[in-house]
């Protein structure tokens, strides 16, 4: 597999909302025409990825909290990471449809570079199997299933509804062989009050390791509650905020200063 990440990228972490699993995975493309220079040259793949993520945080009608998409593939075989693991697809994450799959784009369009390349459906490959060791179930669908759309165009849905076999000039991605030091941020939806979660116990033992306990009880400490909300706003009076910035909320930029170790 040949992953380009989210930090490689220079983006922070997804603010997308949490999801940690789905029936599977849907396959999308541009719908617009797509420069054929991205075939001949990779810079201008991470040009375009960071592009599209660019557009979707300028509409604010659909008001997205991130790039729509869990993954991209682009034509020399790299699978670019949008939203990522655990994260559900779309604008606000509040439709049926995004809740019901993963999605991965090929960089492909209407017009221009329209037909995917073996190398860039061994990375849409790569996306599902790696969406399939975290959470994601066995469907593989285009985005016109369920929904009245071209997308993901006529080549890349021949392929799907042929189920997305990988090409046999590809090989089949590795699975990690370790996770990540560190938590990353799990969206806002985790901190309601009564949502219980192993990383809302890392959380609490990191917010006591950096003299932010303002618990009252050492019982439930996976579950989210006002003692949660104290301490975290102790650690965001910690980092510098103040007033309504200090809401004891996390957010991306907190969290991830906090180190919460991975669980």
């Amino acid at each position: 597999m040949k992953l380009v990440t989210r930090e490689q990228l220079g983006w922070p972490a997804s603010a997308a909302p949490t999801q940690l699993s789905t029936k599977g995975v849907k396959v999308h493309y541009e719908g617009t025409p797509v420069s054929a220079r991205l075939l001949t040259d990779h810079t201008a793949c991470i040009a375009e990825w960071k592009n599209i993520r660019k557009s979707h945080l300028a509409n604010t009608k659909e008001n997205y909290s991130d790039i729509a998409y869990n993954y991209g593939a682009c034509p020399h075989g790299y699978l670019l990471e949008g939203r990522g693991i655990g994260k559900r697809t779309g604008a606000n994450g509040n439709q049926d449809l995004n809740r019901a799959h993963y999605a991965i784009v090929g960089l492909v369009g209407s017009d221009g570079l329209t037909e995917p390349t073996d190398e860039m459906l061994g990375a849409i490959r790569d996306g599902i199997e790696l969406l399939r060791q975290h959470g994601a179930g066995n469907e593989i669908k285009g985005h016109r299933d369920g929904y009245a759309t071209a997308c993901p165009g006529g080549p890349l849905y021949a392929w799907v509804t042929k189920g997305a076999p990988r090409p046999a000039s590809t090989t089949p991605a590795k699975p990690p062989t370790s996770k990540p030091k560190y938590e990353p941020f799990p969206g806002a939806n985790l901190f309601k009050v009564g949502r219980r979660s192993p990383i809302i116990a890392a959380m609490h033992k990191r917010l006591v390791a950096e003299g932010c306990n303002r618990y009252q009880s050492t019982t439930n400490i996976d579950v989210w509650g006002t003692g949660d909300e104290r301490s975290y706003a102790a650690w965001q009076r910690k980092l510098g905020y103040s007033g309504p910035a200090a809401d004891g909320i996390p957010g991306p930029t907190s969290w991830a200063k906090l180190h919460v170790p991975n669980v």
